[in-house]
């Protein structure tokens, strides 16, 4: 593997010059691994300003133009979610890792030819999932592993908050808007982690916009291994973030944050004895604000680290398991939209074509 001390960073161009982008730009500064070289706009005074704003060197006024650029390794990509698999496959055409917010895709479909293209062009394709990379997360599943709750029975996760009155592309139809694929993804990622399985059967129930967009949503996804997840998300309730999972021997409460620094927010208890802020879960409490930018750098170092020794198989096998994964997450809130309105639990079979194909119990 490359030493990160000598290894030059990696150079990462946006897509896109959106609010969370400055978020991702704000990271990466204080990271030795990765640098943002370049954005790109459609709107060429848009991305000179957003560059001029945030230090950043060289802007570009099509999203074409920065593909093009050779001295660009990788790409973010915080597009409205319609817009992800275009620009994420053509990418990859360009020979550029990719770095997608999530979700990756408004559909399986679209996530299965984004991962097909990687692996055609050898390059990596991550779903920007920051909490996965952070201490607390990563104590969470040590614990888990080692089984010091025991056997996970029940997961309960919600995301939401108010959003603002006006137009907002977080309710856009057109752009694969709406609570679930903004704010949902998040504990339905965080029951994918934990299960590590696919749900068998989902039931949802929605409150719409009326441009016909979910404003919140609450389901149940249940598993073979008889575990259920309760998750719910909302535009429409005060800011919160928590999830509970309770195994057969303990609990463990977390707002699977995804910021390292945030305030640690997590509780273990095991029996009747209850540990708050403990070494159980110290790691949350730890500063490390590169996190999320060098997991993703640690990942492309092990790609380059691997040429000349059968890259492409390498590269194939990591690919899988990420798509895998993201195949998984992108087929539970589409069999939930799809069982909104049928009153009773869908079985999750299969994927036809990008859609789910279900049958509801009678």
């Amino acid at each position: 593997m490359p030493d990160p001390l000598t290894t030059p960073p990696l150079r990462v161009g946006i897509l896109g010059a959106a609010n969370i982008a400055r978020s991702f730009v704000a990271g990466v500064k204080l990271s030795n691994r990765v640098t943002v070289s370049a954005v790109a706009s459609r709107d060429a005074d848009k991305a000179r300003a957003f560059a001029r704003e945030l230090a950043i060197a060289r802007h570009f006024g099509s999203y074409e133009a920065l593909l093009a650029d050779r001295d660009i390794d990788a790409v973010y990509i915080p597009l409205p979610n319609s817009l992800h698999a275009e620009w994420s496959i053509r990418a990859a055409g360009a020979g550029k890792h990719v770095l997608c917010e999530k979700p990756l895709s408004a559909s399986a479909a679209e996530a299965r030819a984004m991962f097909d293209a990687a692996r055609r062009h050898g390059v990596h394709l991550v779903e920007g999932y920051p909490y996965r990379a952070q201490p607390q997360t990563l104590k969470l599943r040590e614990l888990l592993d080692a089984g010091v709750i025991g056997d996970v029975r029940l997961i309960q996760a919600s995301f939401g908050f108010t959003l603002g009155a006006g137009e907002n592309i977080r309710l856009s139809p057109q752009l694969a808007g709406g609570a679930l694929m903004d704010i949902g993804t998040y504990p339905v990622s965080l029951a994918r982690m934990i299960a590590k399985a696919r749900p068998t059967r989902v039931h949802a129930a929605a409150q719409w916009t009326g441009g016909g967009v979910d404003r919140a949503l609450a389901a149940t996804l249940e598993f073979d291994s008889g575990l259920f997840a309760q998750i719910t998300c909302s535009f429409s309730a005060c800011l919160h973030r928590q999830a509970l999972i309770a195994g057969s021997n303990g609990v463990i409460q977390t707002t699977y944050l995804n910021h390292t620094s945030s305030a640690a927010q997590a509780v273990l208890q095991r029996g009747q004895r209850l540990s708050r802020g403990g070494g159980s879960i110290r790691a949350a409490r730890e500063r490390r604000p590169d996190t999320v930018v060098g997991h993703y750098a640690r990942r492309i170092d092990r790609h380059h680290a691997d040429a000349g020794r059968d890259p492409s198989e390498r590269t194939q096998r990591r690919c899988d398991r990420a798509s895998r994964e993201s195949l998984a997450l992108a087929l539970a809130p589409r069999a939930a939209h799809g069982n909104l309105n049928q009153g009773r639990p869908t079985a999750i079979r299969s994927m036809t074509q990008g859609r789910v194909s279900s049958s509801s119990d009678r």
